[in-house]
């Protein structure tokens, strides 16, 4: 476990750098916004796409979580669940630290939105999370758009791969939460919310989170 924690530690730190060094994000986005439009390929208006894929997948979430988090506390002494408690716990844990650890790192990193920056016709300048705003820039409120929010909570549904013993589910389980974090993910990129290195910040550190989680559990189980 330490060595896939030092592994995704230096992919993180190597994903920031790479991102801040080559301008891949702007090349990327720019063929999610057409110029003579002004606009995005998808819209904040498009509401039926934003139910099901922002709002919609909120909801889900965070009720698929509470019932959870009910079950497991109130059949904890079951058998089966008994089983699986070190793996729900990783779980639990996971989804609950993870939005919240990325939802703080937004109020501190002051990176702007795609939709936000004037190379697509908004008022801030492009800045990356190791960059700096220009001397003659006066900023008159922190930006909130570093590290991607919203995929983190399908992003850290990673943490089922800890729940099951087979390694097919497991597999299941870890392909279907990226998915999810990356559908998610690409939606916000689509509406102007996020760059690339935004989502895959966040996928990398929702995974660092859950080993070191995964981690401690698994040290907490060991006889002393």
């Amino acid at each position: 476990m330490t060595r896939q924690i030092i592994i995704t530690s230096l992919a993180l730190v190597m994903t920031i750098i790479l991102f801040n060094r080559f301008d891949i994000d702007l090349w990327l986005q720019d063929y999610f916004y057409n110029t003579e439009l002004k606009q995005w390929l998808l819209s904040h208006e498009q509401r039926l796409i934003k139910l099901i894929l922002y709002d919609g997948i909120k909801r889900v979430y965070v009720i698929t979580v509470l019932s959870l988090a009910v079950i497991t506390w109130l059949n904890r002494k079951h058998p089966l669940l008994k089983r699986y408690q070190p793996g729900l716990n990783i779980v639990l844990l996971s989804c609950l630290l993870i939005p919240l650890i990325v939802g703080g790192l937004k109020a501190i990193t002051n990176v702007p939105c795609p939709r936000d920056i004037t190379h697509y016709n908004g008022d801030q300048p492009y800045v990356t999370i190791l960059g700096s705003y220009p001397d003659n820039f006066v900023q008159t409120e922190r930006q909130r758009c570093f590290p991607a929010a919203h995929a983190s909570g399908g992003f850290a549904l990673m943490s089922l791969f800890f729940l099951f013993k087979r390694k097919k589910n497991k597999i299941i389980a870890l392909s279907g939460a990226l998915s999810l974090g990356w559908i998610t993910g690409a939606y916000k990129m689509l509406i102007g919310d996020h760059f690339l290195s935004h989502t895959v910040v966040s996928m990398l550190l929702a995974w660092l989170i859950i080993l070191v989680i995964a981690k401690t559990f698994q040290t907490q189980s060991k006889p002393l």
